[in-house]
């Protein structure tokens, strides 16, 4: 397995951001502002948009802290995603200046849809001796650009279909149309530090695809840790916010080993192999390891009808598929109310499946505890001694 980075900076960070003024104070204390400064702004180029300005633009990017300016620049261009690069011959178009407490409750803080008052902006004249010919490109260029960095600056709760169109992930308008659902299903967890695990990173065996989607869900949960499991290595992903590491999904042993290192999490998803054999696998090593009021997810249900998956083209003989896995889900939650059994325990899934969503090829499982005590052994097993009971006895 590959070795996770130190995010013990980015983690205090995002606790800070949602707590109390007092938690920011702490954070300075702790940490110096130089430090802080740089996790914030290589947050804002991963969540910019892809830039529309065709002239190259430099925006100067100020965080204060204790009354002392970091000055970063930040290069837009056409073709190129935003990134931090020395002061260079590009114009600097805009400045953009943030308190570090602002900016940190701004990037990492509970998402707010209409945050104000929070920045100040400087429009700089293009000052070049070609000002004639380029004073309408360069207004058209420093107006995109700014918007584009300031785009990456808000927490505000991003379009799910959007983002699988910008980090190029096959969840919405193409093989699936999966983004509606998870939209449903994450939104609670949005203002959460969650802990998410996607199975099967994508890009196959070619060592420099896939992410897309590693990247897509770190934007989503703005203040969450990702981590991708993958049976190749797809270290080139990793980046702040995402952990890539090595392993079989089909290996109980590794996914426990995995979990205890980085869980437990508040979200599995399951886009790996999809090998039905996996898929079980996979879910009894890792539904321990989601915590209650978490949510275990599998993708493409599609491969349990064709054997070469290990699916079934029969729906009756599907016990040893994904879908069977589901289907015995649902007798999980329902099992305090099966007839007794000789020698019948309940198993983890039954004292610990809480809810079950399934749509065309896409399963949501939820975690909890399954005890609420069916229904008491005093109410009739049949309906005339039912009716019977109910009516006092009478005839």
């Amino acid at each position: 397995m590959a070795e996770n980075t130190d995010l013990s900076l980015v983690q205090d960070i995002i606790r800070a951001a949602g707590g109390h003024a007092a938690s920011l104070r702490e954070l300075t204390e702790h940490h110096k502002g130089e430090d802080i400064a740089r996790v914030l702004i290589d947050e804002i180029c991963s969540r910019c948009p892809a830039p529309v300005n065709e002239e190259p633009v430099l925006v100067e990017f100020v965080v204060r802290t204790a009354g002392e300016p970091l000055s970063h620049w930040l290069r837009a261009v056409e073709g190129a995603p935003v990134r931090a690069v020395p002061r260079g011959e590009d114009f600097v178009a805009m400045r953009i200046e943030y308190e570090l407490a602002d900016l940190v409750r701004e990037l990492f803080g509970p998402s707010r849809e209409h945050p104000s008052g929070v920045r100040g902006t400087t429009l700089f004249p293009y000052a070049g001796s070609d000002a004639a010919d380029k004073i309408g490109p360069y207004f058209l260029a420093a107006q995109q650009a700014t918007a584009t960095v300031l785009a990456g600056c808000t927490s505000a709760k991003p379009d799910l279909n959007e983002l699988t169109s910008r980090y190029l992930t096959p969840k919405w308008g193409s093989l699936h149309w999966f983004t509606p659902h998870y939209d449903r299903h994450f939104r609670p967890y949005r203002n959460e530090e969650v802990r998410v695990l996607e199975i099967g990173i994508g890009g196959y065996k070619h060592p420099e695809w896939g992410g897309g989607s590693l990247r897509m869900w770190k934007h989503y949960f703005h203040r969450g840790l990702i981590h991708g499991l993958d049976i190749v290595d797809k270290s080139h992903a990793d980046e702040q916010r995402i952990t890539t590491v090595i392993g079989d999904q089909n290996d109980p042993d590794c996914l426990a080993e995995i979990a205890g290192k980085y869980g437990p999490f508040d979200i599995v998803i399951d886009d790996g192999s999809h090998i039905n054999e996996h898929v079980r696998t996979s879910f009894h090593a890792l539904f321990p390891h989601v915590r209650n009021g978490g949510l275990y997810v599998i993708e493409d249900l599609w491969t349990a009808y064709w054997p070469g998956f290990g699916g079934n083209e029969d729906p009756e003989q599907s016990g040893a598929t994904s879908l069977g896995l589901l289907k015995s889900l649902i007798d999980s939650l329902q099992h305090e109310e099966l007839p007794p059994a000789q020698g019948r325990t309940a198993g983890y899934a039954d004292r610990h499946v809480t809810g079950l969503h399934v749509y065309h090829n896409l399963a949501f499982i939820e975690k909890g505890t399954n005890a609420e005590g069916g229904i008491p052994p005093w109410i009739p097993r049949d309906f005339d001694s039912l009716v019977a009971a109910s009516s006092g006895g009478a005839a």
